[in-house]
């Protein structure tokens, strides 16, 4: 049985964080393959395996690394199969690992989780193959569900253990609460049948957004973009991302708080690609974008690096779409070879 998964540790100092992703897969009984090979001392190692795990299926790539870690990146170069980076942190807390992870150049992205969260990394790669294994997409709905179940539990665990004269533990009861859904609303603006949803947080990310939907159209998939934020139309945004059953795939750009991909997190299960923007550096879009909690990752890639959003969700739909396969090798290998 080939691995659908396979994680690549530049150190074996790193078995704690790979462990993280381990306990995910076993959890999500997703095959997996788990290697040591470092891009700068085995360089050629890497090479050959990444190049032989995509001939043989291995669908999505997992890369560890910390310090200077280009791992996921030289990963990325060898392959047209989704790449998951993990920056460790190290001697000045993982950030050169993040920095080096997530500002690969385009056409060779590399979706970056938050420092040291090997869990999200498996939760994204489980969300990737989800796209076209229904068996995973439910595995991945039923662990969401122990991740919301264990917040809702601590408004007993923790907050009864509040001693106080003036709280009233009785007031909105939790479990009390009656959370009604809201009828989903059509629009004639929207593109229900695309594959891919490009929502900027605002207008002045709409150069970016434009960036996204030239690679989209070159890779010949079916998009619809939106300028939607969470924050001024929370109940649209909320209508939109639920209302779009057919998307596999959602982009969330952003400048500032990256709250439009936290948004797009607690509203569906499908990957969430992110793509942090600024006018100057971006800092606080990435940070605030990549670092999410468990559970809920963000696929995040550089800062205005629109394209290299498109590549990475041209990488996951065509997992299982030959079609979309040859134009994706010719899209990443004409650039490459300028």
């Amino acid at each position: 049985m080939v691995p659908k998964v396979m994680i690549i540790l530049g150190s074996g100092s790193d078995i704690d964080i790979a462990k993280k992703s381990i306990n995910i897969l076993e959890k999500l009984e997703i095959p997996y393959s788990l290697k040591v090979a470092s891009a700068h001392r085995t360089h050629s190692l890497v090479k050959t395996l990444v190049k032989e795990a995509t001939e043989a299926g291995v669908e999505v790539f997992i890369g560890i690394a910390g310090l200077a870690a280009h791992l996921p990146g030289i990963i990325s170069a060898y392959t047209h199969r989704p790449v998951i980076g993990v920056p460790v942190k190290g001697a000045v807390g993982g950030i050169d690992a993040l920095y080096a992870s997530v500002q690969v150049p385009y056409p060779t992205p590399v979706a970056t989780v938050g420092i040291n969260r090997g869990d999200n990394a498996a939760i994204l790669a489980a969300q990737f193959i989800g796209i076209h294994d229904p068996k995973v997409a439910v595995k991945i709905s039923e662990l969401r569900n122990e991740y919301a179940t264990k917040v809702i539990d601590s408004n007993y665990t923790v907050v009864d253990e509040i001693e106080g004269n003036y709280i009233d533990k009785d007031f909105l009861d939790i479990k009390s609460l009656t959370i009604e859904e809201k009828e989903i609303e059509t629009c004639r603006k929207y593109n229900y049948d695309a594959k891919v949803a490009v929502l900027a947080g605002n207008y002045s990310d709409i150069v970016i957004a434009k960036k996204v939907a030239i690679i989209l159209d070159r890779l010949k998939i079916e998009h619809d973009m939106q300028v939607l934020c969470p924050i001024r139309h929370p109940e649209t945004f909320e209508n939109y991302v639920k209302g779009m059953k057919n998307v596999d795939v959602f982009i969330g750009i952003s400048s500032n708080s990256s709250i439009i991909t936290g948004g797009l997190c607690g509203l569906t299960e499908k990957p969430v690609i992110g793509v942090p923007c600024g006018e100057k550096l971006g800092i606080d879009s990435l940070l605030s974008m990549v670092n999410m909690p468990p559970g809920v990752p963000v696929a995040t890639v550089g800062v205005n690096n629109g394209r290299n959003a498109a590549i990475l969700a041209g990488e996951i739909l065509a997992v299982d779409n030959p079609d979309k396969k040859v134009i994706l090798e010719k899209t990443k290998n004409k650039k490459m070879s300028i």
